[in-house]
């Protein structure tokens, strides 16, 4: 019980949140495109939420726990959420006074990926239950190398950045583009930090390196 209230509160502080920082910009509550995102995002969040309670409370609770211990870690959460803060006042303030004009049809594509990233993420979680929020090696930690972890060392960056590319265009706005494209850098910052971590102190890491070559594109990088 006391889990799932952590974790009611903090889906609901995120939803609130979330909703302030779209809706006030806006100036109104009849942001279409608004609404879908928030669907989008937190309708499949409660459910992974309630499957993950009744099928492995550890690892909800491993995944509600945002807080990180490294310096440069902290400094990479804190870099994300100013850019999740202006991607998205700026999606309000462009739906308020009209600044771009986006196609209908790349709205409903950009939902549909979003929603396939979002179910990577979920098979990313199935495969990894190592997989945590916060930059740290456990007690008993091994190396996963199969399924996405046997295409990509971090399936889950992969996929985060095809997931928060997509947040702009579905909210229908071209200029909140511009501050989601910082995402990569940011990812690639976090990554190379992660790895140095892993190798050091997770065995079999370097072994996996030399048997998986790309870090999150297959055959570029």
């Amino acid at each position: 019980m006391k889990l799932l209230m952590e974790a009611l509160i903090k889906f609901t502080c995120g939803l609130l949140l979330v909703g302030l920082l779209i809706f006030l910009p806006a100036g109104t509550l009849c942001y279409s495109y608004g609404w879908l995102f928030i669907g989008l995002l937190f309708i499949p969040m409660l459910i992974a939420g309630f499957v993950m309670l009744a099928k492995s409370p550890a690892f909800l609770k491993k995944r509600l726990d945002a807080k990180e211990k490294q310096a440069a870690q902290k400094g990479v959460l804190a870099f994300s959420g100013l850019m999740f803060i202006a991607g998205f006042v700026v999606a309000g303030l462009d739906f308020r006074f009209g600044w771009s004009q986006m196609p209908t049809w790349v709205v409903i594509t950009a939902s549909v990926l979003f929603l396939a990233a979002y179910a990577l993420y979920a098979e990313v979680m199935r495969e990894n239950a190592y997989l945590s929020r916060t930059v740290k090696v456990e007690e008993g930690q091994k190396v996963v190398d199969t399924g996405l972890y046997g295409i990509v060392r971090h399936p889950m960056y992969a996929v985060t950045i095809l997931l928060f590319l997509m947040i702009p265009l579905v909210l229908g706005s071209w200029y909140a583009l511009i501050a989601f494209a910082f995402y990569p850098a940011i990812i690639i910052v976090r990554l190379k930090d992660e790895e140095a971590l892993l190798t050091r102190e997770l065995p079999g890491y370097e072994a996996y390196k030399q048997k998986v070559k790309y870090r999150i594109i297959p055959f570029i990088w």
